[in-house]
């Protein structure tokens, strides 16, 4: 074990105790989103509108926190205006859209576990865009991570699934694999969390827009969403995913990762898919079936060797690292 933790820390930082509190916290609260979303969707709400909540919502918490990044510099966003239309479009928006669509038609866990085979998507895109071919531990990996979603897809197993909830989980997966190869492009000139908020405002607009000219519904209820058993008001829950799910999950993932370095603070993320599974538990009572538990087991065993397999990143000059900062969190 000291081994696997010192070759997933070898670009860790100080304050390990607080980065991890940090870490974990960033991974329950993403983990949080599929079941408060599930709840609202169950009491009539479109897709798109419950995603425009969250993205507006998340956007107006991280404010603050991207206008103290950027602290004057805000020429960085033009600069970057069509990396952040792509990152806004496609790993938020789009993966949150798709996500939410997938836990409308079928189970929060199994959609999650789907999504969450983006790291394997990301190893085959640098291999064929980059020619980074993967050794031998990431191909490992992959296989393991295959083998689990097979059993997580497994019928018999009381998931409920239906194919076009499997599709948009993979249209989701598609977005988060362009979360982390667009997150972890080095830009001097735009902090993380610049990225992130920028990435929140952008992707409410697209979505406004979207629904304004009647491509994507956007509707609403008054009825009150049940969570347990228990009916709650509905704006308890868009609270949960505005501030929670996407502003506290945001800047505490980003806090995370300048204190554990990148793998660590990717490899505490993974917690979000236990998270996911225990809040869709806890608040929908959708238990996991044996067959799910399992092939969840090896998924996560499966991003974890693939983590390992990585090869060390190359030293970047002080100065540079001290501008870029930390990678984003995993979502």
């Amino acid at each position: 074990m000291s081994l696997v933790m010192s070759r997933m820390s070898n670009d860790a930082r100080p304050d390990l105790g607080v980065g991890l509190i940090l870490a974990i916290l960033s991974a329950a609260s993403f983990g949080m989103s599929g079941a408060l979303a599930r709840g609202l969707l169950d009491a009539g709400w479109s897709a798109g509108a419950v995603v425009l909540a969250r993205l507006s919502i998340g956007a107006v918490v991280v404010a603050p926190v991207v206008a103290r990044a950027l602290r004057g510099r805000w020429g960085a966003l033009w600069t970057n205006a069509g990396t952040i239309l792509l990152f806004a479009a496609l790993a938020v928006a789009g993966a949150q859209f798709a996500y939410f669509s997938a836990v409308q038609r079928m189970d929060v866990g199994p959609a999650l576990l789907i999504e969450y085979t983006a790291p394997a998507a990301v190893v085959l895109w640098l291999w064929l865009r980059r020619g980074e071919r993967p050794g031998r531990l990431t191909v490992a990996g992959t296989a393991l991570a295959a083998i689990g979603l097979v059993l997580v897809l497994d019928l018999l197993s009381g998931a409920g699934l239906v194919l076009s909830g499997v599709l948009w989980a993979l249209v989701a997966m598609i977005g988060a694999a362009s979360y982390f190869v667009l997150a972890a492009h080095p830009r001097d000139d735009l902090p993380p969390v610049a990225l992130a908020g920028a990435g929140l405002v952008v992707g409410a607009l697209i979505l406004a827009a979207l629904g304004a000219v009647g491509v994507l519904p956007m509707h609403a209820t008054a009825a009150e969403p049940v969570y347990a058993d228990v009916a709650v008001p509905r704006w308890l829950p868009l609270l949960g995913l505005g501030v929670v799910t996407a502003g506290l999950a945001y800047c505490t993932g980003v806090a995370a990762s300048r204190r554990l370095g990148s793998r660590l603070a990717s490899f505490v993320a993974l917690l979000e898919v236990i998270a996911g599974v225990g809040f869709a538990w806890l608040l929908l009572g959708q238990r996991p079936g044996l067959s799910q538990v399992v092939g969840g087991t090896l998924v996560i065993a499966g991003v974890i060797v693939v983590k390992l397999g990585e090869r060390p990143p190359r030293p970047r000059p002080r100065a540079a690292t001290a501008l870029v900062g930390a990678p984003l969190p995993d979502h």
